[in-house]
């Protein structure tokens, strides 16, 4: 447990920057328009492919392990 003390916090280091990275990488399809009640002003809907379905997973899974993270780091 003294190892896993000593690298925990080094981890979730590293995957909030991961975390930060992914979700500012991401593009981003409403504007303040729509964030705001206003309309979607003419935005098409599509669907993620390459690496922006990448990035997709790949924000989710890092969030999922900085939570479990979190978790781990609170029993220790």
């Amino acid at each position: 447990m003294h190892i896993l003390a000593k690298i925990l916090p080094w981890a979730q280091i590293i995957l909030s920057v991961i975390l930060i990275l992914s979700i500012l990488l991401q593009k981003s399809g409403s504007g303040v328009g729509g964030a705001l009640g206003g309309g979607d002003g003419g935005v098409v809907s599509y669907t993620k492919r390459g690496f922006e379905k990448f990035l997709f997973y790949l924000t989710i899974a890092v969030a999922i392990l900085f939570a479990i993270s979190a978790f781990v780091a609170i029993l220790v």
